[in-house]
């Protein structure tokens, strides 16, 4: 995602907590600088996209944290999907130092970030979202302001809802194909024209055939979005006894150490319950 800003002419400073996953952009020309502080600094626009809310807790308030870097006109624009009462309070925080946040998290998975196909759906100020669409152009393909802060992770979780059920239907689905005796790839071409059509189908359902379970989103990654929309969903006296059931499979993943495999791996589980080898 760095690399298509950087592509479209845009200087770039960089930092990670693991300095050699970034070597890539520094050897095209990326600055390195030693924390998110002397990023904050240096740079009149702040994306950041890490793990799971106690990372951005981290980079956002620790030490030599981006709050402490930032000034006066800045725009911070936070892409990693974390817990919107979280957006609430960076916004908080950095309104205190005149500085704009965007909450901005994404969908579209590995294909969609290498592609700039991503869908982004974005909380904060709409005045700060204008001046901000045509970076938001470059990395994707489908950008909408949804609100108040907050209210682009609220959206999120309404995806991650919605990805979750989808992706027991598809696992199920290519479990009644296979043992009913089809050819999984030709009844895959017919069910991926019609009403069942999706992205979990178009892109996960071809690499779980191929038993491609590598991370273009991660188990752990997921459980936590799944947690974040549970606790959210709790605060507001919501029930949703699918997604805890989706939850709940996952988590049973994880504790077979596959947390680090890509979401189609919920294959494993389901084949489990019917007794199924791989």
């Amino acid at each position: 995602m760095f690399g298509h800003l950087f592509h479209a002419g845009y200087k770039g400073y960089v930092f990670n907590r693991t300095r050699s996953k970034a070597l890539p952009l520094i050897e095209k020309g990326a600055e390195w600088k030693d924390n998110p502080k002397l990023i904050a600094e240096c740079s009149d626009i702040i994306f950041t996209i890490v793990g799971y809310p106690s990372d951005v807790r981290e980079v956002y308030f620790g030490e030599n944290g981006l709050i402490e870097g930032v000034s006066k006109g800045k725009v911070l624009i936070d892409m990693t999907t974390t817990s919107p009462s979280l957006a609430k309070e960076i916004y908080k925080a950095a309104l205190a130092r005149n500085t704009s946040v965007l909450d901005a998290p994404v969908s579209g998975g590995d294909v969609g970030a290498r592609n700039a196909t991503l869908s982004i759906m974005v909380g904060g100020d709409k005045s700060v979202f204008d001046d901000m669409l045509p970076l938001f152009e470059i990395l994707g393909k489908k950008i909408v302001y949804q609100g108040h802060a907050g209210a682009g992770q609220h959206t999120k979780m309404v995806n991650q809802i919605i990805l979750a059920s989808t992706m027991i239907g598809v696992c199920e689905g290519l479990l009644y194909g296979y043992k009913s005796g089809l050819d999984p790839e030709v009844m895959l071409e017919s069910i991926s024209g019609g009403a069942a059509a999706c992205w979990t189908l178009n892109n996960l359902a071809p690499r779980i055939i191929k038993d491609d379970l590598e991370p273009g989103f991660y188990v752990n990654h997921f459980i936590k979005d799944m947690g974040i929309a549970l606790d959210e969903a709790k605060r507001m006296n919501l029930v949703l006894p699918g997604l805890e059931l989706v939850h709940q499979l996952y988590l049973n993943l994880k504790a077979k150490n596959h947390g680090s495999k890509g979401t189609q791996a919920l294959i494993i589980a389901l084949r489990e319950l019917s007794g199924m080898k791989s």
